[in-house]
């Protein structure tokens, strides 16, 4: 079983069809990139499968729990016990350290534990940080706190969006890394991005486009680092 099946989802604000019965199947360990054009319908894929919206059609099935006929309430939970979230713009609480930042993902989970937060920050190279606030850290090292703050509940889905987006070349590089040792680890990853050299990284690029998905491609990238998952999935490029 898929760790998450899309089947025919659509979704529709008004008359406008963000979605449009798309099919994605996305396996245990498998790091997949979602790439399109500014209104191709990447954010609200991203909301649907971050349990943060409801398709207008078509089901959800995340670690075989139907997501798209859940209730908000439970699909809070679900978010916050399965999903990692990763956000373009960073979302630290400004007056709380990096530190603290990372606990408090803890604390709406299950309990905070300051010993198990300094050895997230660790993981992502902040362990000398772990007492600034945001205002004292470079763009780069906020991002690698939110990382830290979506693996501390230990997600079986780590879900990013433009994680790079605002970084320069030497923080994407420490991004990317973290992530290549993520997938090495057998995590499976959903990034949205637009840079191309970031969605080489992946196993498989889905593009996107008016709402559809309009190929689907394999990459080399995903086979340097494959690790639990493995290699490619068949032909180099399928066309839907």
């Amino acid at each position: 079983m898929s760790l998450l099946d899309i089947k025919s989802i659509s979704k529709t604000y008004g008359s406008v069809k963000a979605l449009q019965n798309v099919d994605l199947a996305v396996e245990q360990g498998e790091w997949l990139a979602i790439m399109g054009p500014s209104g191709s319908g990447k954010t609200t894929m991203m909301n649907i499968i971050g349990c943060m919206d409801r398709p207008t059609e078509g089901t959800v099935i995340l670690d075989g729990t139907d997501i798209s006929k859940e209730s908000a309430r439970r699909l809070t939970a679900i978010r916050r016990e399965k999903i990692g979230l990763i956000f373009q713009q960073f979302h630290l609480i400004n007056y709380l350290t990096a530190l603290e930042n990372v606990m408090v993902a803890q604390y709406y989970h299950s309990m905070p534990d300051e010993k198990e937060a300094l050895q997230a920050l660790a993981r992502v190279g902040l362990s000398d940080r772990a007492k600034h606030l945001p205002g004292q850290l470079s763009g780069g090292e906020q991002q690698r706190v939110c990382i830290a703050r979506a693996l501390i509940n230990y997600p079986m889905l780590v879900l990013a969006d433009e994680p790079t987006g605002n970084l320069d070349e030497a923080n994407e590089g420490i991004v990317l890394d973290i992530f290549r040792q993520l997938h090495r680890e057998g995590s499976a990853i959903v990034v949205v991005t637009h840079d191309p050299e970031v969605a080489e990284e992946a196993q498989r690029t889905v593009v996107l486009e008016h709402g559809r998905i309009a190929r689907i491609v394999e990459n080399d990238g995903g086979q340097r680092g494959a690790g639990a998952f493995g290699g490619g999935r068949g032909q180099t490029e399928m066309e839907r």
